[in-house]
């Protein structure tokens, strides 16, 4: 690299920034399977961070994390550590500290999200009397301004609703969908797949926005005041400008001027180059007036033929690297679909998540099917112990094994069938031993027993946010969003970033032995996820709580570590946000920097598990609802978010 990077600490516990400049290949140093080590200098300065209420103080514990990693590699602990895992995956939307987070309590009603701006925007709505739906739509709409490098109205999203009165929950399949005119060797050249990066920074990774029109379909249901209502705080705020946050800051310093299109480049630079700084005030007329026509003429007002897509169309077409194929008529046909949760029982509760095309719900539930073999508790293998996290680590490789082989778009993909049959769940138990597994085949579970998928290649990227709300009336909204990559595309159309959310499938159509990839590219086909939007129930069926994450491929482990520490382990909703994060995908041992890194590490090393410490940086929100009736909400402190309530 030719840019010095300089992470700067104060011990006086003041905000920090990341002074100095970076190319845009420094994206790559938090990587999933191990951190980049050649980097240049890691130093210390400050910069303070003043608006009111929004980001208080925090010490950013960096280099304490890189202190843990050699501490690992000098004591032989882990594996060498490598660019890139054996799928090349990277997790661009790196770490930018920790803000230590307190438990929010509430009687009424409580949101939980990744900033507080969009907080705000959504506790303004509940107060208003609007319903989680409502609330939900606001904060994401804010999101979409204040954190633009996570999520979007450019993107999609997975919402799973819970309606109290009908004691119901409804998911709804937001995903992008490919354009009518992408064909399997849509990222080949040559036969040989290209560069993910000039892929992801193309027209050719842009696919058709699903925020709105599912966010469209839930208020149709579920909202309670009007949909010009629950704009405003987004309109008001993009006209008013808003403070950059450190977090956005440091993330457009790590990717760059060069990741992003001229009219990004403008809205987020200086002439200079250089990133808006932390405490600029930032305004988006733009977005404004085109939440402004949205709000006035409904989601119609984006799909159908009129400014707004004709941007979006106008902007893939002068695209970096690779023009896109995407036409107005692709986006005039999108639609949002209800879809059936999946939901399955563990220790006496239910948990209900989101079906394909998300993996989240089904691996999800076979990880934690799994598991209900082994006691976890504080009288068993116990809280964080060796044996625990050994038996959470094998569930998972097995889990990922049968979602990378089975799991895709059910319009292209049959359905999976058996994945969570108790013969077959009680099967694949069988296959967890004291020793750490290599990683392992899928199983054949019943409905794919004739089928004969390849080995999947999907590289899959984290530039996500996760939304929690419950309100007055005991309604939840579960709610994760993502334009993909940390700023998705970097193209910019009508205020707003478009996603790289085709980069999602698999580059190959087929695995080398010629056998077809679920998960490849296909006109009109929505792409995996991971994104796991969560509700859980107790015994008598009432909500008990409200969770999601992002993290890319690794939502998952989030997911499932999250629901094993409330359930097994007790804890509350703040100390499940703060736990270290771990798991596997099927190869190594996956465990958190600066979180006890050595220590979780060496635990289930006699196991033989291939140690892989890494920046494992979630976005994990929670709200609990007590038996006495009272919210419990949690903010990951990886990330700028917190929880509200009244």
């Amino acid at each position: 690299m030719t840019d010095h990077i300089l992470f700067n600490t104060s011990m006086a516990g003041q905000e920090q920034t990341v002074q100095g400049r970076m190319q845009p290949a420094f994206e790559e140093l938090a990587v999933d399977g191990g951190l980049m080590g050649d980097h240049d200098a890691v130093g210390v300065s400050a910069s303070p961070f003043q608006p009111e209420k929004h980001f208080p103080r925090t010490h950013r514990k960096i280099v304490p994390g890189l202190i843990a990693l050699c501490v690992l590699i000098a004591v032989s602990a882990v594996a060498p550590l490598a660019a890139q895992d054996e799928r090349g995956r990277i997790a661009p939307e790196a770490a930018s500290g920790v803000q230590q987070k307190t438990l929010a309590t509430a009687k009424s009603f409580m949101v939980s999200a990744a900033n507080p701006y969009a907080v705000d925007a959504g506790v303004e709505i509940l107060q208003a009397g609007g319903s989680a739906v409502d609330a939900g739509i606001a904060t994401q709409l804010v999101l979409n301004l204040v954190e633009p490098q996570s999520s979007g109205i450019g993107g999609g999203a997975f919402i799973v609703h819970f309606d109290k009165a009908g004691n119901a929950v409804t998911s709804y399949d937001g995903r992008e969908t490919a354009p009518a005119a992408a064909k399997p060797d849509r990222f080949l050249i040559d036969g040989k797949p290209m560069g993910f990066g000039a892929a992801v920074n193309s027209g050719l990774s842009v696919g058709v926005p699903g925020t709105l029109r599912v966010m469209e379909l839930a208020h149709n249901k579920h909202g309670r005041l009007p949909w010009a209502k629950v704009f405003e705080p987004a309109i008001r705020l993009a006209e008013k400008g808003f403070n950059v946050s450190p977090r956005l800051n440091m993330l457009l310093i790590w990717f760059g001027a060069e990741r992003f299109t001229p009219q990004a480049r403008d809205y987020f630079f200086d002439g200079a180059g250089s990133p808006r700084p932390v405490g600029y005030l930032l305004k988006n007329s733009e977005f404004a007036d085109t939440l402004r026509e949205i709000a006035e003429r409904g989601a119609g007002a984006f799909y159908e033929d009129g400014p707004i897509a004709r941007a979006i169309i106008d902007a893939l077409a002068s695209a970096p690297n690779y023009k896109g194929d995407m036409t107005l008529a692709d986006i005039a046909g999108y639609q949002a679909k209800q879809r059936e949760p999946v939901c399955f029982d563990y220790r006496g509760r239910r948990i209900c998540g989101m079906g394909p095309p998300s993996s989240g719900g089904i691996t999800v539930a076979q990880t934690l099917k799994i598991l209900e073999g082994y006691d976890l508790s504080s009288s068993g293998h116990g809280v964080m112990g060796p044996w625990s996290l050994h038996y959470i680590a094998e569930a998972e490789k097995l889990s990922y094994a049968d979602r990378d082989r089975y799991l895709a778009d059910p319009a292209f993909v049959p359905p999976p069938g058996g994945m969570l049959n108790p013969d077959y769940i009680q099967a694949r138990r069988a296959l967890i031993s004291d020793s750490a597994m290599e990683r392992p085949e899928p199983g054949q579970p019943q409905k794919f027993a004739h089928l004969n998928y390849g080995i999947d290649e999907t590289v899959e990227r984290s530039g996500t946010s996760h939304i929690s709300i419950v309100d007055a009336e005991g309604n939840a909204v579960s709610m994760t969003t993502t334009i993909e990559g940390g700023f998705g595309s970097g193209i910019w159309a009508a205020g707003f970033l478009l996603n790289n959310e085709l980069t999602d499938f698999s580059f190959r159509s087929a695995d080398r032995n010629g056998r077809p990839i679920a998960n490849r590219v296909e006109g009109g086909k929505r792409p995996r996820s991971s994104m796991s939007p969560t509700l859980v129930f107790d015994a008598d069926g009432k909500l008990q709580a409200v969770l999601g994450s992002v993290g890319g491929s690794r939502i998952i482990t989030y997911v499932a570590k999250s629901l094993v520490a409330m359930i097994d382990w007790g804890m509350s909703a703040q100390e499940t946000a703060d736990l270290a994060n771990f798991g596997s995908r099927g190869r190594g041992f996956e465990v958190e920097i600066g979180y006890d890194a050595l220590w979780q590490g060496l635990k289930v090393k006699p196991f033989g598990h291939r140690v892989v410490p890494d920046l494992m940086t979630s976005g994990t929100h929670i709200v609990v609802l007590k038996p006495d009736g009272s919210l419990e909400g949690a903010a990951d402190p990886r990330r700028e978010g917190v929880a509200r309530g009244r």
